[in-house]
Order: structure tokens, then C-alpha cells, then sequence
């Protein structure tokens, strides 16, 4: 009982999966932590009982609290009186179906890492649990919590572009350019795995595109054509994708996700083209959106000034010229999640707080399943469902 009232207005939180060897682990705990509104109490931090108590202790958790498997942890937590409200999930993609249908049955709360699950049936399943045990199930696409990508969201609602007429967004990266999972390298080796990844670079970072498009634009998407290519010899998973997007109302719009991109480390961009101007943001220089009016001069917004409009101004926290980043976007994220679990909790209003649901998940790993329908077709056009 202790613990449960040192934090009282902190949302209790577990973990599974991000132990020693992780890196998004790490970076979900910084987020969490970032407006002191989580406080990390319990954990499986590893499929290795040994490797999640060491990860537990190093984290400095309470040692009746770091447990063994995940299963022994939903079980106990959801007898304690002042066990976790929510769980994290930041296991390889083939674990996250089964965690989480655990932790729902539980009754707690769901953050799950991307792509929600390998199979849209799984996504779907957990879909229905999480509504009917009126559960919060919330997807970490934490480039959504961008200022300048909410203010694009913003200006595309508002009918600033017009109407939306082509959309292209990629991500390149180049880190899996070598067979580093020929050579022991632990995250590249279940990245790589078709078993535990359902998805190479489409899965990875293909989806975190599609859901930049998807939440800037809320075009619906009709239909695409996909091909997927495996360039490192030997490897059984794609590692770079190239898809033709047809949107209902007759927009058009090109998707391309590479992790065999020389000379590219996380260069996430997107070009949005309306009959009335057009918007550019490149996630390595996050901080500055280009918006060309039709007919005018290119201007640069920039995070944090009297240009931004209410919807990016509500995700940024320090003055104009400071720079805020990948983590910052991870902890807007935790911090638009949490508004909405302190007022289940608590009751209230959690304002304009948004963040990408259970329902974008399922529409996620459907974009992802249709593109390997196409490429597996010679690139045919495919309907989404």
C-alpha cells in the first residue's frame, strides 16, 4: 500500500518487454516520465526470467514487483490494491497479441508499441476486448505528437490546402543496408525474422509512413499497388517497399519505407498537395513546416512561433529556437494518453488530447497485409478492407 500513495496522482504503470539489450524500452520509460504524470512500478522485462530481474533491479523497481513472465505479472498485479493501471508493451511484434490480450482480461489498461499486432484477426480480436471490457488500448505512433505534424493536421481540417490532391511520405533508413542479423546483432535479428516481425521494413517503418499520411491528411485510403524487395542476400523479409496509393475522392499519393537506404538514418518526410497550396515536413529537422500558398511565397513555420496554430501549440514545451525532438514527440504522446486515463480515472474532460487508438492499430496492420497482397500479385491493385 505503500507505494500506492507516495504518487498519488501518477498513472501506476508496468512494462513488459525493453529490458537490458532494448532500445525503444528506454525511450518509452523517458516519455512516460517526461510530465511526471507515470510512475514505472512493475515489470517483465524480458522473455529471459534472469534478463528481466536483472532489468528490474537496474531500473530500481520493487523486487516483489519484477516478475518472470508476463502472465504471472497481469495475474498479480490485478490482485493488488494498488497494482499498475496500465501496461506498456515493447516486446518483438509477435508477442504483442498475446501480452495484451492477457493484460485486457486482466482489466488494465493497454500502450502497445507498433504495429499493434502480425495479423489483423489478432488486431481485431483485441479490438473487441478492449471495447467490451471498456478498456483504453492506445498504438504509440509517437510521430503523430509532433507540434508542426498536429499544426499540418490542423491546417488540412481547416481546408488551408484545398482540396488534398497528391500525398507522398516516405521513411529511409540505411542501418540494415549490411546482414547485421547474420552476425548476432539482437535487434536486426528479430526485425528480420518473418516469424516475429510479420512485417520487414513495412512493418517497421512503412507503418509509422502510413500512419503520418493517414493522420495529417484523414484521407480514406480506396486501393494501392506494393512492391516489396529483399536486397541483402539471404534475408527471408522485405527491406524496402514501394506502394501506389489510390484515397477515395480521387487524391493520389506514393509511399516508400527502406532500410537499406545509404546515406539515410530515420529521414521521415512527407509532402502534402492541395488545390490551394501545398506543406512539407521532414522529421529530422523537426522543427520548421513548409507551407507554399498557391500563388505566393514559400514560408517557413516554425515550432514554437505566433505562426503555429492552436493544435501545435498545444504539444510544445519550450520557447521558440529551442530544439525539441524525437523524445519530446515520445512524450507528448504519454501526456495526451494520460489526459484520457486520468479522466477515466478521475473523471473530467480530456480536452483536445488525441492520440492513435486500438482502431488506427487495426487499420495499420490491414494497410501492412494489403501491400504483401499486392507485391505477392506482381503489384496488382489491391482494396484495402
Amino acid at each position: 500500500m505503500e507505494q500506492a500513495t507516495i504518487f498519488p496522482g501518477r498513472i501506476r504503470l508496468g512494462m513488459v518487454g525493453g529490458g537490458e539489450g532494448a532500445f525503444i524500452g528506454a525511450v518509452h520509460r523517458h516519455a512516460a516520465r517526461f510530465d511526471d504524470r507515470y510512475e514505472l512500478l512493475a515489470g517483465a522485462l524480458s522473455s529471459s526470467a534472469e534478463a528481466s530481474q536483472r532489468s528490474g533491479r537496474a531500473l530500481g523497481l520493487d523486487p516483489e514487483r519484477i516478475y518472470d513472465n508476463y502472465k504471472q505479472m497481469a495475474q498479480a498485479e490485478a490482485a493488488r490494491e494498488d497494482g499498475i493501471e496500465a501496461v506498456v508493451i515493447v516486446t518483438p511484434n509477435h508477442m504483442h497479441a498475446p501480452v495484451a490480450r492477457v493484460f485486457l482480461e486482466a482489466g488494465i489498461h493497454v500502450i502497445c508499441d507498433k504495429p499493434v499486432t502480425t495479423t489483423s484477426a489478432d488486431a481485431l480480436m483485441l479490438q473487441a476486448l478492449a471495447k467490451e471490457r471498456g478498456l483504453l488500448f492506445a498504438v504509440t505512433h509517437n510521430y503523430s505528437a509532433y507540434p508542426l505534424v498536429r499544426h499540418a493536421q490542423q491546417m488540412v481540417r481547416e481546408g488551408a490546402l484545398g482540396t488534398i490532391r497528391v500525398v507522398q511520405v516516405q521513411y529511409a533508413q540505411d542501418w540494415l543496408a549490411a546482414p547485421l542479423e547474420q552476425g548476432g546483432h539482437k535487434q536486426a535479428a528479430w526485425r528480420t525474422d518473418p516469424a516475429k516481425a510479420g512485417g520487414g521494413a513495412i512493418g517497421d517503418i512503412g507503418s509509422h509512413a502510413w500512419q503520418l499520411a493517414d493522420f495529417i491528411t484523414g484521407l480514406k485510403l480506396d486501393s494501392l499497388a506494393a512492391q516489396l524487395s529483399s536486397f541483402v542476400p539471404g534475408r527471408a523479409i522485405d527491406d524496402d517497399v514501394q506502394v501506389l496509393l489510390r484515397y477515395e475522392g480521387g487524391a493520389r499519393g506514393l509511399l516508400w519505407a527502406s532500410q537499406v537506404a545509404v546515406g539515410c538514418t530515420n529521414d521521415l518526410r512527407i509532402r502534402v498537395v492541395g488545390s490551394a497550396g501545398g506543406i512539407e515536413w521532414v522529421q529530422e529537422q523537426p522543427n520548421e513546416l513548409k507551407w507554399t500558398p498557391l500563388g505566393e511565397p514559400t514560408r517557413i513555420i516554425t515550432r514554437g512561433s505566433a505562426a503555429m496554430n492552436a493544435a501545435g501549440a498545444r504539444t510544445s514545451r519550450v520557447p521558440a529556437g529551442h530544439p525539441e525532438g524525437y523524445v519530446d514527440a515520445f512524450g507528448a504522446l504519454y501526456s495526451e494518453i494520460a489526459s484520457h486515463l486520468l479522466a477515466r480515472r478521475d473523471g473530467g474532460d480530456p480536452g483536445a488530447a488525441q492520440f492513435p487508438t486500438i482502431a488506427d492499430g487495426v487499420r495499420g496492420v490491414q494497410f501492412i497485409e494489403t501491400v504483401q497482397a499486392s507485391s505477392l500479385s506482381g503489384g496488382a491493385w489491391v482494396s484495402l478492407p
